[in-house]
């Protein structure tokens, strides 16, 4: 029996962002109304619940203490993610109204408050040879310290853009993101096994929860007449922003870790993790932050992720051609590659 191809890991074009464009197709021609969009938003913040709880039950706390020997390493990509990113958020202001209009700046500096991506930075460093148990330990911790520190520079530096952000939104995310992400947590010792045993299953389901939440996001935008705000050359102009963007972030992470006296397998899990932003995380936090406004505000993050992916696998491919021997890879970057092509790079 011939088995069935699957899709080339080295194409541009990741499938899965094709299921999200597909999603937000659907939203378009048949948008969630009347108790059919009470029907979704519900099954949408069942999902999110869930999404976060087996983020929880999936992160090991060995791992995580194994990784804090690297703490210089980890200061430097929260640094890179929490902080020189909203800055260049801030910096990007003055692009406003000539390149963005408020809506899209709004969702541009919002996508650089968002945590790193966790499975996506394990793949590239380890097709890079870098360090693959740092990267883990990075995007893990990036993942859990933005549950908290996300909705609270959208807080600050967002304010009333933010849909109304106010200190319910902040108790929502908290009770919604936080507390199923600590009750896996507390759970892993249990359901550990099961999650491990069942990883492609739960994959599934942690990717249709994501599609789940971008349709009822999308279908309110539909609904509240958000798209008809957005012309194509604003889009133009978000595209132009975004690449500048990413750009600035690959060339800080690479060369300030150099001046920072990093190695080169160090460097490439930071400049991996450094500069990249989760859909999956960023997607559920702005459902509660935006609520309608929500299409709009994710849109710059559906694009750059798609953007980050594409340029992120030409690096990774140019640096494992890098006269480094194959047997420079531990036994730790091997098993943590052999992870990373199982869970892929499609959910985060």
């Amino acid at each position: 029996m011939k088995r069935r191809p699957k899709w080339p890991s080295w194409l541009p074009i990741d499938p899965y962002i094709l299921l999200l464009l597909g999603t937000v197709g659907l939203a378009a021609l048949l948008p969630a109304r009347g108790a059919g969009a009470e029907v979704a938003s519900g099954a949408s913040t069942a999902a999110i619940a869930f999404l976060f709880f087996l983020y929880g039950a999936r992160l090991s706390t060995r791992e995580a203490m194994d990784g804090v020997r690297h703490w210089r390493l980890h200061l430097t990509v929260l640094a890179s993610t929490f902080l020189v990113f909203p800055l260049l958020g801030l910096a990007a202001r003055g692009l406003e109204p000539v390149f963005l209009d408020h809506s899209l700046y709004t969702g541009l500096l919002f996508l650089t408050l968002v945590p790193s991506t966790v499975q996506s930075s394990i793949a590239f460093t380890s097709m890079a040879r870098g360090n693959v148990p740092a990267a883990i330990c990075a995007g893990s911790f990036s993942s859990l310290v933005g549950i908290v520190l996300t909705p609270l520079l959208a807080a600050v530096l967002l304010g009333g853009s933010g849909g109304g952000f106010s200190a319910d939104s902040l108790v929502k995310i908290l009770l919604q993101l936080l507390a199923p992400f600590l009750a896996g947590q507390l759970l892993r010792r249990w359901i550990g096994g099961f999650i491990a045993r069942h990883r492609k299953i739960l994959g599934l389901v942690d990717r249709g929860s994501i599609l789940l939440v971008v349709y009822t996001a999308f279908s309110e935008g539909m609904v509240e007449g958000v798209w008809h705000q957005v012309s194509p050359q604003r889009l133009g102009g978000l595209l132009a922003v975004e690449v500048v963007l990413l750009a600035v972030m690959l060339a800080l992470t690479w060369y300030g870790s150099k001046a920072l006296r990093f190695g080169r397998e160090d460097r490439i899990a930071i400049q991996f993790a450094g500069s990249k932003k989760s859909l999956a995380s960023g997607l559920p936090m702005a459902s509660v932050l935006f609520g309608a406004d929500a299409s709009l505000a994710v849109l710059p993050l559906m694009l750059f992720h798609q953007m980050q992916l594409m340029v992120c696998a030409v690096i990774a491919k140019r640096r494992s051609r890098d006269p480094e021997p194959a047997s420079s890879l531990t036994p730790g970057q091997a098993a943590a590659s052999r992870i990373a092509v199982g869970t892929g790079t499609r959910s985060d």
